[in-house]
Formats: C-alpha cells, sequence, structure tokens
C-alpha cells in the first residue's frame, strides 16, 4: 500500500498538469496522427492561408510552418498574368497558391493526400460517395483539369473538388451519372471568392 500511495499522488498531480494545457490533444499521441497532417481546407482557406494572406514566399512560408519548400512564378489566365508559389515535399508539387503579383491569395490547389477538407473529404475520396448525380454540382474541366469534372463542395461555396476517371464520350458533355461513380477525387481546390 506504501508503494501504491506515491503512484496515486503522482498520477493526480499529472492529470492536473495536463488538465491545464489547453491546446494538448491525447488523439495527437496516437501513431496515426504522427505522419498526418494538421492541415485542412475550409470555408475560410487551406490551414492557417486564406483570403487575407499575401502570396508572398514570407507569409506562405510562415503560414505552412516551414514544412514545404516553396517556388515561385508566373503563368497566363485567361488573358492575364498570374502569380503562384508552388508548395513542394520530396520535388512533388503538393499544393499552388494563385494570385495577382503582389496581392493576396486567391486560389489554392491542394495535392497532398494527406490534407483533407473539414469535412473528411480528401484525394480518392468517390464520387458516389459525396453525390448521387452531377446535375446542379458539377462542370467539365478546363485548362490543365479539361479531362475531369469539377463539383463544388455541398457544404461550401469557396471549395470544390476535381475528380478525375476514364471516359470515352465526348469531351465538352458531363460522363453519365453511373460513369462517374468510380471517379475519384484528384484535387481539392479552395477559392478566396464564391464560386458561381
Amino acid at each position: 500500500m506504501k508503494q501504491l500511495r506515491p503512484l496515486i499522488v503522482g498520477l493526480v498531480i499529472l492529470l492536473a498538469g495536463c488538465s491545464t494545457l489547453s491546446h494538448f490533444s491525447w488523439s495527437s499521441l496516437s501513431p496515426f496522427n504522427w505522419f498526418g497532417s494538421d492541415i485542412t481546407v475550409g470555408d475560410a482557406g487551406v490551414g492557417k492561408i486564406g483570403a487575407a494572406t499575401p502570396l508572398n514566399q514570407d507569409a506562405l512560408g510562415d503560414a505552412l510552418s516551414g514544412s514545404y519548400h516553396l517556388r515561385g512564378g508566373m503563368e497566363t489566365h485567361r488573358g492575364g498574368i498570374v502569380a503562384f508559389y508552388q508548395a513542394l515535399k520530396d520535388d512533388r508539387v503538393m499544393m499552388v497558391f494563385y494570385g495577382p503579383t503582389g496581392g493576396k491569395v486567391q486560389r489554392v490547389d491542394v495535392m497532398d493526400k494527406s490534407i483533407a477538407s473539414q469535412w473528411g473529404v480528401k484525394l480518392g475520396t468517390g464520387f458516389g460517395e459525396l453525390y448521387s448525380k452531377a446535375y446542379g454540382a458539377c462542370q467539365r474541366g478546363s485548362g490543365d483539369d479539361r479531362d475531369a469534372v469539377i463539383c463544388a463542395a455541398p457544404q461550401s461555396a469557396h471549395v470544390s473538388y476535381v475528380f478525375s476517371g476514364i471516359w470515352h464520350g465526348p469531351e465538352d458533355l458531363l460522363p453519365a451519372d453511373d460513369a462517374l461513380k468510380s471517379w475519384q477525387v484528384s484535387k481539392i481546390v479552395w477559392h478566396a471568392d464564391a464560386i458561381q
């Protein structure tokens, strides 16, 4: 009994100390969280990056806590010049941030499998898990996404999911709902402006 008393006292002190750590989460000790990402895509942005974030290397690097290597560039889009920064990990592009030169982040493309939307959607999620039909929620992609179908997230006017799959029909038509059931999310996109 004498040996048990110090153990109980120590346990009480430990629990009391942990209760004062407001940011501590027991679930963070789970091995499943060791290799995951704490970044999620939501209505307000991607992790700490949103419509108020300047599109520059310092601001993006700080918001990403140095977890990615950043590489900047420019491209033409709808007749104008758009600046972008790619977030790379192991030389693979995991995210791309777009916006006007010297402006704020307007769009984020997420291709990192460890990042999900706040509603649990991640790369590889099937079309059939989210939608019963494409009509009213989806449209054919364009540009780099011309072979994909882009669908507005049911929970947000700022998030869309890019689905990829096999389709042998005309390029300008949406695949049939039965065909889309096997398509999967290949990219999650956040938009600063509400999706029309």
